[in-house]
């Protein structure tokens, strides 16, 4: 298989069919996705149950007589400063994802943003200069929009004091790469070093 690559000279970079050229598993994809948010979640909320309420040791009055409702403690969650009823409790919110699926799902990804014409192949990715409006003009001289993903072999300063200003530009190197940023991007630009990275990881 072979992608072109874009720039002021056209040529193409053969790759490997068995990675950018995947049939596009949903179901697999959605878990894959779904694990890597829901790993992302704090699951540090924490309430009290009538158990962990400080006080309500005693019974407030007796059982009979009195012509109220019976009462075994002021800690009761139909008290006011009483316990919650079903009282969150910290939790991990992990699921478990292997290598091989987490890889699967990666070239799925990848290989329908190629189907898209939401994936774009470049030479290099570099800025002179770390000013956010020449990073605008550099993507709007190659069509890409202003939601992007731009992957490189290694961290370029410039671009990335360029990039953090923009809410919808993000930059990373390949070990960085997640498949939330992917599906999420608009367009996916990646240079050639990078690229060949990528393949060799997802082998």
């Amino acid at each position: 298989m072979e992608l072109e690559v874009t720039g002021d000279k056209k040529k193409k970079i053969k790759v490997a069919e068995d990675i950018f050229e995947c049939i596009f598993n949903e179901p697999l994809v959605h878990q894959v996705v779904t694990a890597y948010m829901s790993a992302g979640r704090a699951g540090t909320q924490a309430q009290k149950t009538r158990a962990a309420v400080r006080g309500g040791g005693a019974k407030p009055w007796r059982q009979k007589g009195t012509g109220r409702a019976r009462a075994g403690t002021i800690r009761s969650p139909l008290w006011r400063k009483g316990g919650v009823i079903f009282a969150a409790q910290p939790r991990s919110y992990e699921q478990k994802v292997n290598k091989k699926m987490y890889r699967g799902a990666l070239r799925s990804i990848l290989s329908e943003l190629i189907r898209t014409d939401r994936f774009m192949v470049l030479d290099s990715f570099e800025m002179t200069s770390p000013k956010t409006k020449d990073l605008l003009k550099k993507l709007d001289a190659l069509a890409a929009g202003h939601d992007v993903l731009i992957v490189t072999a290694a961290l370029d300063e410039n671009t990335y004091l360029a990039a953090r200003n923009l809410p919808t530009v993000n930059i990373c190197d390949v070990t960085a790469v997640d498949p939330v940023s992917l599906v999420r991007a608009e367009k996916v630009l990646i240079t050639i070093a990078a690229l060949k990275q990528f393949e060799e990881f997802l082998k």
